[in-house]
């Protein structure tokens, strides 16, 4: 990537009379100099055929903030979906469960493990050797929470030594690689090659291109596909993914949470039973708790035949690190998707977090700010209610002197979490290692258990088996917040008019799963929408991504997250434009950094729609065209200078040299008689699939221009 350096007013190359206001040309860069040709006003369709999928196998690895996991299916029976093999040091009694998302490093940072086998081995180190090797946990988190996300971000261990980013997760999906294409050629009858699997990797939906393209590089490093073959990866948004598998869902795969009456398996006249002739091994193989195959309808489910065209529906993706929310529009028949409403949700933070008494009780709990959380919030608060009792510096001292203890603590406290329940009448166990007590004596002089007394926290009492007790009214104060935090998201989405009128919400995500949650969303919607959480809830993602990879097609219509667009010149109206933005060259007035949009926010754009754009060189021999993008998150905005919008990115296009005009004998070009033919480089930008692709040609020899995009080079 060549530096793009201040625009110089001096290089700019001004186009003929007969180009209209609009299409103005761009402050020239230098050495990447450019002049806009044909700017089109919008995105223009283009019918993209749905093509036979090229791949023998899909791969879809679900990377969560909390647990992790893969998925495949072979494209000969795409209707089967295999599951990874039960992991080693996976909890006993629980089927198809997803892996912690933590990595262990040894201490020279080489790869030692991933999930259960990083967690029981950090578990079983020495704690003063445990000091020197690099645990990260919930890492995933840090991605979205950083504004200047770079290839050069850094992650920090448990032990506090830092290490890049990308690193850590290629070798996350180096490990997934790993696993899955053993597991995938010991299930193929073939010798299957590199090329003929495709991988898909799931991001929440609320993450911007920066964190989209940066797990596609660490794709590219882990050795998953070769950034020369950038089709054969696919980027999954989560609750899309969700949306996706659940038109599949029949009946007795949901679970309907809803207040109002239900069809109980009737269609909606109630005049008949839905259809249930599906093949009887199947439906054993189906029910089966410890079966790794899940078998889907080939067309869409029961629950589907419920909706008709037009009908909208809610995905609430309730994760650990995030929560986000989609609108879908049912398009029959063909079962296509029509996003009405741009993702929203927000992420849980690490390192922010504030405390406020609460009216009821003498004790701190953590409010979190910004907005809904997902599970993580939770964590957050149970570490807020430690620092309330035994002080915050003794927190952080022992988090740094003891990583391995601490992570045993907050494993602990998860395994508890998860049982958590609003009937449930007696107290959480919860043990705190041995080194936590024994450490707290030495540094406070006193015990835990004086502690404990001292912070008059009522509803946490001390057991003599050495565990902290949290009755039902704690573990209310620990999920509350985050829990009021997702409901009231969800409400104000409910309430605007593009959403209106919802039939169908649905509960994904590994939160979904705890009843806590589900009962406060019980409680405030549902009288005003059937409340479905799917079975296997945490693995709907997972099934989703790999239908998604079989057939990206299926979502039709997005949202555009962010107004998209150039700086361009335009012709100066006296009045219209301000005169700080007056250009004058070769005698011409032009208003400078005028916004010319690619896209609007919020704007509804289908798969195939593209927007067109042509350049010229500045220069004769110029070999690099460098154009910046300019985002803004609303649409009210001129000039690239207005307050909100920022440089987000770089198309860069690499230009070959230029073929000889075949019996050309100095022709008249653009430059003049007996000057160079005029060179134009279309390029073609597609903002309708999860990432913003660009592809570029040049008109003149009709060859392919190399064309990339940057989001990660600011």
């Amino acid at each position: 990537m060549a530096d793009v350096v201040q625009p110089d007013p001096n290089s700019l190359q001004i186009p003929g009379e007969n180009v209209s206001t609009p299409s103005s040309p761009a402050i020239a860069r230098n050495d990447c100099s450019i002049t806009p040709l044909t700017p089109s006003p919008s995105p223009r369709s283009e019918v993209r055929p749905r093509m036979a999928c090229p791949f023998s196998v899909v791969v879809a690895i679900d990377f969560g903030t909390t647990s992790s996991g893969y998925a495949y299916s072979f494209t000969q029976d795409s209707e089967a979906i295999h599951m990874m093999k039960r992991w080693e040091g996976g909890d006993p009694g629980v089927a198809n469960q997803k892996s912690p998302t933590c990595l262990l490093l040894t201490p020279d940072l080489r790869f030692h493990s991933f999930g259960f086998a990083a967690r029981d081995f950090y578990h079983d180190l020495d704690p003063e050797e445990a000091r020197h090797w690099l645990y990260f946990d919930k890492f995933k988190m840090k991605i979205h929470s950083t504004s200047d996300l770079t290839m050069e971000t850094e992650l920090e261990a448990v032990n506090g030594r830092k290490v890049r980013a990308i690193e850590v997760f290629a070798h996350a999906l180096r490990f997934f690689r790993e696993h899955t294409l053993k597991e995938v050629k010991d299930q193929s009858s073939s010798v299957l090659e590199g090329e003929e699997i495709r991988w898909v990797i799931t991001v929440p939906a609320v993450w911007r291109q920066p964190a989209k393209q940066f797990m596609r590089e660490a794709a590219y490093l882990a050795g998953l596909v070769s950034p020369d073959c950038p089709e054969q990866l696919l980027i999954a948004l989560e609750p899309e993914a969700a949306s996706i598998y659940c038109r599949k869902l029949r009946l007795h795969q949901v679970i309907d949470l809803s207040l109002q009456p239900i069809t109980n398996g009737l269609d909606l006249e109630g005049s008949r039973p839905f259809d249930s002739s599906f093949r009887q091994a199947r439906e054993q193989l189906r029910r089966s708790r410890h079966s790794r195959t899940f078998l889907v309808e080939s067309g869409t489910g029961e629950l589907w035949s419920e909706l008709q065209t037009g009908d909208r529906y809610v995905v609430a993706d309730c994760g650990g690190g995030t929560v986000d929310l989609t609108v879908h529009q049912i398009e029959q028949p063909q079962g296509t998707l029509k996003e009405l409403y741009k993702a929203s949700g927000t992420v849980s933070t690490q390192n922010k977090f504030k405390k406020k008494t609460h009216p009821a009780v003498s004790a701190a709990v953590l409010f979190l700010p910004g907005g809904p959380y997902g599970a993580v919030g939770v964590d957050l608060a149970f570490e807020a209610m430690l620092c309330q009792i035994f002080g915050e510096d003794f927190i952080q001292s022992f988090k740094a002197k003891r990583p391995a203890a601490w992570v045993d603590l907050t494993i602990a406290f998860e395994a508890r979490k998860r049982t958590a329940s609003p009937g449930r009448t007696n107290a959480l166990n919860i043990s705190l290692p041995f080194s936590f007590i024994d450490y707290y004596k030495r540094h406070r002089g006193q015990s835990v258990e004086a502690a404990l007394r001292r912070s008059n926290m009522n509803f946490v009492k001390w057991s003599s088996q050495g565990m902290l007790r949290l009755t039902q009214e704690a573990m209310n104060e620990l999920f509350q917040p985050t829990i009021i935090n997702i409901v009231k998201h969800i409400e104000e989405l409910m309430v605007k008019p593009e959403v209106r009128g919802i039939r169908f919400l649905f509960l994904v995500g590994g939160f979904a799963e705890s009843p806590m949650l589900q009962k406060a969303v019980q409680k405030v919607l549902g009288r005003t929408c059937r409340i479905i959480i799917p079975h296997d809830v945490g693995l709907t993602i997972l099934k989703g991504a790999v239908l998604f990879g079989l057939d990206p097609t299926v979502v039709r219509v997005r949202r555009c997250p962010l107004t998209y667009g150039v700086g361009v010149l335009n012709r100066f109206v006296e009045g219209r434009h301000p005169r700080d933005k007056l250009l004058v060259k070769d005698g011409r007035e032009w208003c400078t950094d005028v916004l010319d949009r690619f896209v609007s926010v919020d704007q509804s754009v289908a798969l195939g729609e593209v927007v067109r754009r042509s350049y010229t060189p500045a220069r004769l021999g110029q070999r690099k065209i460098i154009v910046n993008i300019y985002c803004s998150a609303t649409d009210d905005v001129t000039y690239i200078s207005d307050p909100g919008v920022r440089k987000c990115g770089t198309i860069t296009l690499d230009l070959p040299e230029p073929l000889p005009l075949p019996g050309a004998v100095g022709g008249a070009g653009a430059g003049g008689a007996g000057g160079p033919e005029r060179r134009e480089i279309r390029a073609t930008m597609q903002f309708g699939d999860t990432e913003i692709k660009v592809t570029a040609v040049d008109i003149m020899s009709n060859r392919s221009v190399r064309a990339s995009i940057d989001f990660l080079s600011n």
